[in-house]
């Protein structure tokens, strides 16, 4: 009983916001990517460069600002530079994305140790942060206001872009041709598009968004980087867009319910079970959801293919 009293308290919904900010980052990421018709597996070391880029510049110009611009450009680039590779060099999008990463994770710890002499994290340097926030009047309604009020600026921001993003894909001409190039290229390029060109702003908007989700951990929800730190987030992105089915609205809930599994863990650990068993549960409930998708979408093709036979027959039947 005393368990169930901590999943019921404005702290636990608070802290399902807190850790499911960079996952809805990563899966808006996800989504973006895959709409341009390219999956994109590299978000996790995306995220991994921007934070990193985010405390570095911070701590040595002393400029927040530039520091923000400087993180999203390093996820724009790694956006491009893997859409360089597989789109315009032809090579195989999952290699390229494990090579991307591979050479990520060893870049950002010989980078780290160049500037700061650590190759754990970047405590020996002090870098700036981005503020938390209050809502104005909602801070002060009983419960609510302890939920929803005094998170990060990035926090915010993420859920104005889970509708920013879905205003892009569905009401503008950018949108349109994403979705278009993602659904058939060979068609798209036959009535004038630029598959190619396409692709490219898809995957920089992809590492652009997933740069945010990086400086969040290293400079909103943190004020170091650690190496590793995301944890494999960018790849429960891609869970959570998928389960998602590709809407952002959908996306958003999809990461709320990993952050859910971790807000969990969380509480488990704090009243003493077992660490790998709760360590756990974040990754678990992320097969999970890959699985059920899996099996609803199955079964929606199964009933798709049902209905077209069955229409078949009776076109066949009626002639």
């Amino acid at each position: 009983m005393e368990l169930l009293k901590n999943f019921l308290t404005a702290d636990f919904f608070y802290t399902i916001i807190r850790v499911s900010t960079p996952l809805i980052f990563a899966s808006l990421s996800s989504l973006v990517a895959r709409k341009g018709g390219v999956t994109n597996i590299t978000i996790d070391s995306t995220m991994i460069m921007a934070a990193l880029t985010g405390v570095l510049v911070s701590a040595f110009t002393k400029n927040l600002g530039l520091a923000l611009i400087c993180g999203m450009l390093v996820g724009v680039v790694m956006g491009i530079f893997m859409g360089y590779f597989h789109i315009m060099m032809n090579t195989n999008m999952i290699l390229t994305g494990v090579a991307i990463n591979t050479f990520t994770n060893g870049a950002a710890i010989m980078i780290l140790y160049a500037f700061t002499g650590d190759k754990g994290s970047s405590s020996m340097i002090k870098s700036l942060s981005v503020p938390n926030a209050n809502i104005p009047i909602v801070e002060h309604i009983p419960f609510v206001g302890q939920v929803v009020s005094g998170h990060n600026l990035f926090t915010y921001v993420a859920f104005v872009l889970v509708v920013v993003c879905w205003f892009l894909m569905y009401r503008t001409p950018l949108g349109l041709h994403i979705r278009a190039v993602g659904e058939n290229a060979s068609a798209a390029k036959s009535v004038g598009e630029n598959p190619t060109r396409v692709k490219l702003i898809a995957l920089g908007l992809s590492g652009l968004f997933a740069s945010l989700g990086g400086m969040y951990m290293s400079m909103g929800n943190m004020q170091v980087f650690i190496v590793n730190m995301t944890a494999g987030r960018g790849f429960i992105g891609v869970a959570a867009d998928a389960m998602g089915r590709g809407n952002p609205i959908g996306a958003m809930f999809s990461a709320l319910l990993f952050g859910t599994a971790n807000a969990v863990a969380n509480v488990l650990q704090i009243n003493a079970f077992s660490t790998d068993v709760v360590m756990a549960i974040p990754y678990v409930a992320s097969i999970m959801g890959i699985i059920i998708y899996s099996v609803l979408e199955q079964h929606k093709k199964d009933s798709r293919m049902r209905r077209e036979i069955m229409e078949a027959k009776q076109s066949a039947s009626i002639n």
